[in-house]
């Protein structure tokens, strides 16, 4: 195989990935996926959630402006 072939091989493979999993169709259908996105690479880059408060509250704002608290059950404590 070509370099080229590979290459073709590999983007065709990327391509292939790029549809939303099951995940990914979740978290865009809590309206909040933008927050979650910032929230995850904050915790990726820093590999620690104390630094990632603004961006949790941030999701976490954002959860229940889209009313998502009844997809969790979850309550205020």
């Amino acid at each position: 195989m070509s370099k080229d072939e590979r290459k073709s091989s590999n983007i065709q493979a990327v391509n292939e990935d790029d549809e939303p999993d099951e995940w990914d169709k979740r978290i865009f259908s809590t309206g909040c996926s933008a927050e979650n996105a910032k929230m995850t690479d904050c915790y990726y880059d820093t590999k620690d959630w104390r630094a990632c408060k603004k961006e949790m509250e941030a999701f976490r704002e954002c959860w229940k402006r889209q009313g998502n608290d009844q997809r969790t059950g979850s309550k205020d404590a």
